[in-house]
């Protein structure tokens, strides 16, 4: 029945609060020091709350691409330039640390074991998800990466999905798209494949599940969800 998993990377590999929430929250301070803005008025183009550590259901930060969120903070930052901040917020990026939100290589380990292909999709930019899956020593579990800025386009666009499935030979019928936001979900169904929402990001349940085959708590239960299928 599945061929292949493609995964979103942020809220889906990584817990999305314990991960970004460190990260956005010293990028707002960078940039208040810099330009002498109040945190919070810059956080709050972007969805965040620095003081609180606590981002918005519509925060750009959780399925945005690095682009966007830099737009949003240059548009208040005078004479800040949008294309140098995303390069800066992309080498913050590179080294922010991030919490897997489960047992990486044992769960991805387990897929590959049932002969299943892996993607990756991530609106982040391609040089930040391989620093990000290198840290955690699960590179070699994929077969395919893609950011925003690997030609494919953003979610919720197909295209890095997709590729995945063109690139590798798969159905994308026998394909499932696994993320934690309607962007992600969008972009699997966009490509013709089955969706799997997972709870590790920031969106619920209930905004979820109209977009997905399934709702599940985080990618461990996965396997055990495409057992389900082909039993």
């Amino acid at each position: 029945m599945i061929d292949g998993v493609i995964f979103d990377k942020d809220g889906t590999l990584f817990d999305f609060r314990a991960s970004w929430g460190a990260w956005a929250a010293d990028l707002l301070d960078l940039l208040a020091r810099e330009s002498g803005m109040d945190a919070r008025v810059l956080g709050a183009a972007i969805g965040f709350d620095p003081v609180a550590r606590r981002f918005a259901p519509d925060s750009v930060v959780i399925a945005g691409t690095s682009g966007e969120i830099s737009a949003a903070l240059a548009a208040l930052v005078p004479g800040a330039d949008a294309r140098d901040l995303e390069d800066r917020m992309n080498r913050m990026a590179e080294g922010a640390p991030m919490l897997p939100a489960v047992d990486l290589p044992a769960v991805l380990g387990g897929l590959r074991g049932r002969g299943l292909k892996i993607g990756l999709a991530t609106n982040d930019v391609e040089v930040t998800a391989h620093a990000h899956l290198a840290a955690h020593g699960v590179t070699d579990l994929f077969d395919y990466v893609a950011g925003y800025d690997s030609g494919h386009g953003p979610k919720p666009g197909p295209g890095m999905c997709a590729a995945f499935a063109r690139q590798l030979g798969l159905d994308p019928a026998r394909v499932v798209m696994v993320g934690d936001s309607r962007h992600d979900l969008e972009a699997g169904r966009a490509a013709g494949m089955r969706t799997v929402a997972v709870l590790t990001g920031i969106a619920g349940a209930e905004e979820l599940a109209p977009h997905a085959d399934a709702v599940l708590p985080d990618i461990g239960h996965l396997g055990g969800w495409i057992d389900a299928l082909a039993g």
